[in-house]
């Protein structure tokens, strides 16, 4: 029998040929697989893969409008916060005794209004219980005639309050700063205000002019003096709070004085205008 016969190498002979086994995937290779090994003899590892997946990020449109949205938000919030911290930060850096100055300017303020309810209380009381109503209904019409002229700045007017005068050497003060002011004597309960001879009312308006200021038109120059009616104790402490009027005007290096006195005479004048078109109602 010849050796090709023999039956072991006749059965080798028809089976196929070997073929090596493939590896099976493993804690080394996570991936595994073919298209891993392929990756390897590549260069490519599995970490670069990954990365080449997340970058450059692929962002629909509504992923992008939504991510305009929420910084546009963000944003919003930043300033609003950054805002509030400014307002508060003269008040947060005030002294103890400034700040019990301010509580007690709006304790005053309080006591003033309640002051003027009480008023108008006993004007009701004694119109329901005069015997002659038209005559004491004349009376209180004359004198609130005259209190409504003083607002007005039709009838000169006099009484405590204090001297504001503010110089201006570098002329650095605008028509916004001297309004500022009026606004804070306002609030502080002045009852006649003139400044530098012009009446100031409830329509009043500053402007700047020509390295001066305007006030309805008519030019003032420094040093401006402020004429206020009112009380003095209110006033005062109003102009001299942290971050305020005096602070303000400082920091632009005007000189401001504030002097108390038991009369101040407010007599500039405004002329009485008759509206065009509106009519009292009780006509």
């Amino acid at each position: 029998m010849s050796e090709d016969e023999q039956p072991a190498n006749r059965l080798r002979k028809e089976l196929p040929a070997e073929v090596p086994p493939s590896r099976s995937p493993s804690a080394d290779d996570p991936a595994g697989g073919p298209g891993a090994a392929q990756g390897e003899r590549n260069g490519v590892t599995g970490r670069q893969r990954l990365l080449k997946g997340l970058w450059p990020p692929r962002l629909t449109r509504a992923q992008l409008i939504v991510a305009l949205l929420l910084f546009g938000l963000g944003f919003g919030l930043a300033v609003q916060v950054a805002s509030n911290s400014d307002s508060d930060s003269a008040l947060r850096g005030a002294r103890q005794e400034d700040l019990v100055r301010i509580l007690d300017e709006l304790d005053d303020r309080t006591q003033r209004l309640e002051d003027e309810k009480q008023g108008l209380e006993k004007q009701r009381d004694e119109l329901e219980n005069s015997s002659d109503q038209a005559e004491e209904a004349r009376k209180q019409t004359l004198e609130k005639e005259r209190q409504l002229g003083i607002l007005a700045g039709t009838v000169a007017a006099q009484g405590p309050g204090i001297t504001v005068t503010i110089e201006d050497t570098k002329g650095t003060v605008e028509a916004d700063m001297l309004l500022d002011a009026i606004q804070e004597l306002r609030a502080a309960g002045a009852e006649a205000i003139q400044v530098n001879g012009v009446r100031v009312v409830a329509g009043t308006y500053f402007a700047d002019a020509d390295n001066s200021v305007s006030v309805d038109g008519n030019k003032i120059n420094a040093p401006y003096r402020f004429q206020v009616i009112g009380k003095p104790q209110d006033l005062e402490p109003a102009l001299n709070i942290p971050g305020g009027v005096v602070q303000t005007l400082e920091k632009e290096q005007a000189t401001v004085t504030v002097e108390r006195s038991s009369k101040i005479v407010v007599d500039a004048l405004r002329a009485a205008e008759r509206p065009d078109y509106a009519r009292s109602s009780s006509q």
